[in-house]
């Protein structure tokens, strides 16, 4: 397992996903590839040291693997958000009535907003698009390329267009 000292801070304690080096992956590699060497037995003594309980009588061994390498993975690199976790739990309540996954608040404007900034004396009007910005009869990824080709210096997209920042 990993030592206390080794672990990073995982995104179930900072909010975010934390990114995987190749120190961490290589160390829940060696971790889960521990759990395959284990027999049934092993794997439920590893489930009750490390939930507390005893293992379900009835799942069979290569659940209690798939489980226990879930669990070794999430504590090392976060696991699902709250929102999820409840759509699951309501799913696995009455998987006859599967309800569509809650889509997260829009970030952005929607498409179809008009954009409008001056810049170097000149009005700028950007149409946000499904799939992107357009400028000047050109197509852009992201607002930060349209300041970009307009100031010819980086900017932060959402800034220069006076846009609130994302939250995260």
């Amino acid at each position: 397992m990993l030592a206390k000292a080794e672990q990073a801070p995982t995104a179930s304690r900072l909010g975010e996903p934390m990114p995987l080096d190749a120190k961490r992956a290589a160390a829940i590699a060696v971790e889960i590839a521990s759990l395959r060497d284990l027999d049934l037995d092993g794997l439920r003594a590893r489930w009750h040291s490390l939930r507390g309980r005893p293992a379900p009588k009835h799942l069979p061994k290569h659940l209690l693997l798939r489980v226990l390498a879930y669990d070794l993975q999430a504590a090392v690199l976060g696991d699902l958000d709250f929102r999820t976790k409840q759509y699951l739990e309501r799913v696995a309540a009455d998987p006859d009535k599967v309800v569509d996954l809650p889509t997260p608040a829009a970030s952005g404007p929607r498409p179809g907003t008009i954009l409008v900034r001056e810049w170097a004396g000149r009005l700028c009007r950007v149409t946000v698009l499904e799939q992107g910005f357009a400028w000047n009869g050109c197509t852009y990824r992201s607002l930060s390329e349209v300041a970009r080709v307009i100031t010819a210096t980086r900017w932060n997209g959402r800034r220069f267009f006076g846009l609130p920042a994302v939250s995260k």
